[in-house]
């Protein structure tokens, strides 16, 4: 018993265009020919196309199953790289579930990163921004700050995200001077909130650049000058607690 090109592909579930492919990689030998000159297969070309068709369903690629030299160690070695990679995305499916499952929870949107979601709420729109941005520019160490900061003090960034962007100088350093005292002990508290720098992800110089401009962009200009009245202060009172010496 020999079948036809399309014969076998209708056994074997595949089309006569990927039978003709595998031959031209040499997956596939070619079969021996009827008097007419048509190509005749056997079951051992039914089992080898069966074959293939597992496999490329396991996640092998042709070029893989190409290199395999029956069920030695090339075989066992490509199925150990395929779990490794399977494992690793399913470890990254199972991540991006539950940073789904933490948006869904918290009726987050998408412009909070990943373990904020719990204080998304309490956070304004530049707010979120920064911390998107920051967590492209910063390493883990500085984003967890960041969630700790976000948690514990959401009273002082509540009376900062509200201060109107027409505020007088007076209402400025008011705030400036209540909120300094806020600022040193985060900084005391956190060395990344005390200099990112060393924790860029990439050139100090350019994260510091963006952060810069992030804070100009996103903030009003009152909150901005309050910025900068505060990092006057902390200046001229560097000691960590503010104390007179």
């Amino acid at each position: 018993m020999a079948w036809s090109t399309r014969e076998l592909a209708d056994l074997a579930g595949t089309t006569i265009k990927a039978i003709r492919h595998y031959h031209d990689i040499d997956l596939i030998e070619e079969p021996e020919r009827a008097l007419n000159g048509y190509k005749r297969y056997t079951t051992r070309h039914l089992v080898r196309l069966l074959q293939i068709r597992r496999l490329r369903k396991l996640g092998m690629s042709l070029a893989q199953i190409a290199a395999m030299d029956g069920p030695g160690d090339g075989f066992a070695d490509t199925v150990r790289t395929l779990d490794a990679e399977l494992a690793a995305s399913i470890e990254r499916q199972q991540g991006i579930r539950a940073e789904l499952a933490d948006l869904l929870r918290h009726h987050a949107a998408a412009d909070v990163p990943p373990g904020f979601e719990a204080v998304a709420s309490s956070l304004s729109d530049a707010d979120r921004a920064m911390i998107m941005v920051s967590s492209r520019l910063f390493g883990d160490e500085v984003m967890q700050d960041m969630q700790d900061m976000s948690t514990s003090h959401q009273d002082a960034d509540a009376e900062f995200n509200g201060i109107p962007a027409d505020a007088d100088a007076a209402a400025v350093r008011d705030l400036a001077e209540r909120f300094a005292p806020v600022v040193r002990s985060i900084r005391a508290q956190y060395p990344s909130a005390r200099d990112p720098g060393p924790f860029a992800l990439g050139r100090e110089r350019d994260a510091m650049v963006a952060v810069a401009q992030a804070l100009s962009d996103l903030y009003n200009p009152a909150q901005v000058a309050v910025l900068q009245q505060v990092h006057r202060i902390l200046a001229d009172d560097p000691r960590p607690d503010g104390r007179d010496a």
